[in-house]
């Protein structure tokens, strides 16, 4: 799992977030299609958070016609019913706690189909002792109603579905407090309506063993807390930490969500994604960016609500001297590619609202970071348009096609139609707080790079179709273009050679 960082170069469907202005609200812990060119800037319809972790929906009192009963007074109950029983059997836990063999390994190995169903008060405790929850490859099982807690998966793997195993459901289910992450995910996966919450990794781990996830639904789920043993700080620079990770997703519906407080960014998709839809979702709280967008393609991020994100990491940067602008919306080597089928053949960033967040949105590219570099931490992992990475080299790097096609470019954003509020008094800061970006750093090396100098930085500011247009701005707002070292007002922004943000407007008053 990669993290590009500037140093190295240097319900459900109904269930939605609001996307309102007001003081958001905590819940209680428990114990252990291509839109029309200029939209209004304007904030989405509210609608309820997706508070389930303090009020979930019930699982079902009594067991279904023809379910398994599985009994917590019994060790191990849960994982030898379902060894013994056919595929495609349901499975309801009565209320209790249930256990596990003893052993870091014992696991559910679940079958083709199956449907596992908790009654209320039903938790199934790993007791810091087992290591996974449900594993195997079968497709097809659902897990709805039940509450996993206490496994201690390690770092990268995940607790629940932890094999990556296609066609999986997760509904209305708690799982918290464990290590590693929550869940893993395999291709047409879908995942509603759950709390993913204080995991010690991520909530979920979107990434499959060979990079072969295809339609990914996440919808209506809290997601809050997670990376509670801080990995980015035990291992600097992994790009391991967050709330949702995304790795070679194409194809993901991510909305209605909550996703706050997080240590890390709040959904991060890295390496190789492609189509996302980001909309309805209430980004808010969390220590880095709400949501990073990297070395990947084709997106479209909408009707989102982001708000007081990036205070710890954007803070902890100035306060060492970094003028990086760390922004709530970080796309980096990201952008719209026709070549690749999607739903849009651009980042579209639109109709959203941010508000009080460590600055706005930030457009970078690496200028040293390409297939072969030392710089590409995904290591060995070239463009989607490049099957053989070994191309990229010399001499042919230097020439068309491999030039363009080397390299994840950040071009064709679109940011339109968004609201974008800065308060100084409530984000505790007076410099480097709100900035919007697009940029990249001077290339250096290796010595057979052809995007030495300012070619990339040049390309990214004026060249690749990156837009800004027709948002509206409150507070004391600037912007960074080419490198880290030029920052403009609003006039100079909108004026030559740059001519971003038209028909925008900016009241420079702390916003409100």
């Amino acid at each position: 799992m990669g993290i590009e960082r500037r140093h190295r170069a240097f319900a459900v469907a109904l269930l939605a977030v609001a996307l309102l202005a007001a003081t958001g609200c905590e819940s209680a812990p428990d114990a252990p299609a291509r839109p029309s060119a200029r939209p209004r800037p304007s904030a989405a319809p509210s609608a309820p958070v997706a508070r389930v972790c303090a009020e979930p929906a019930a699982g079902p009192a009594k067991a279904p016609a023809g379910a398994v009963t599985v009994d917590p007074a019994i060790l191990g109950d849960l994982a030898a019913k379902t060894e013994s029983s056919p595929p495609n059997t349901t499975f309801w836990l009565r209320p209790g706690r249930h256990l596990l063999e003893p052993a870091p390994y014992a696991q559910v190995i679940a079958k083709e189909g199956n449907i596992y169903l908790g009654a209320p008060g039903a938790v199934l405790d790993g007791r810091r002792t087992n290591q996974y929850a449900f594993g195997g490859t079968a497709r097809g099982v659902t897990i709805r109603h039940l509450t996993v807690q206490g496994f201690v998966a390690p770092h990268d793997e995940g607790v629940v579905n932890h094999d990556m195993a296609d066609a999986w459901v997760i509904e209305h289910s708690k799982i918290q407090y464990n290590s590693g992450a929550g869940l893993m995910a395999g291709a047409h996966q879908r995942v509603r309506a759950n709390c993913l919450r204080g995991n010690g990794q991520y909530g979920m781990n979107a990434y499959k063993t060979g990079d072969f996830i295809r339609s990914l639904l996440v919808e209506g789920n809290e997601i809050v807390g997670n990376n509670t043993d801080d990995w980015e700080r035990r291992r600097p620079g992994c790009g391991c930490t967050g709330g949702v990770k995304f790795w070679a997703v194409d194809g993901a519906d991510v909305r209605g969500n909550w996703v706050h407080d997080n240590r890390g960014a709040g959904l991060w998709a890295d390496n190789n994604n492609n189509d996302f839809l980001v909309e309805n979702n209430l980004l808010e709280g969390n220590d880095g960016a709400a949501l990073m967008y990297e070395t990947s393609y084709n997106a479209i991020i909408r009707n989102n609500m982001i708000r007081r994100n990036n205070w710890v990491e954007g803070r902890n940067g100035a306060e060492h001297g970094d003028s990086f602008p760390f922004a709530a919306v970080y796309v980096s080597e990201s952008g719209g590619e026709p070549r690749i089928p999607a739903r849009t053949d651009r980042i579209e960033i639109y109709r959203n609202v941010l508000e009080d967040n460590w600055s706005g949105i930030t457009l970078w590219e690496n200028a040293d970071r390409y297939c072969n570099s030392p710089a590409n931490t995904s290591t060995g992992y070239c463009t989607l348009l490049v099957k053989d990475t070994g191309r990229c080299a010399r001499p042919a790097i230097a020439t068309a096609p491999l030039y363009a096609d080397c390299r994840w470019k950040t071009q064709r954003v679109d940011i339109r139609g968004n609201r974008f509020t800065l308060d100084t008094s409530v984000v505790e800061c007076a410099v480097q707080c709100g900035r919007m970006a697009v940029l990249s750093n001077y290339g250096t090396y290796p010595d057979w790079s052809p995007y030495k100098g300012k070619r990339v930085a040049e390309a990214i500011t004026l060249k690749q179709g990156n837009r800004w247009h027709d948002n509206v701005y409150r507070g004391p707002w600037s912007f960074v273009t080419d490198d880290q070292s030029r920052r403009l007002d609003f006039a100079q922004w909108q004026g030559t050679p740059y001519r971003q943000d038209a028909g925008s407007t900016l009241d420079p008053r702390d916003g409100g």
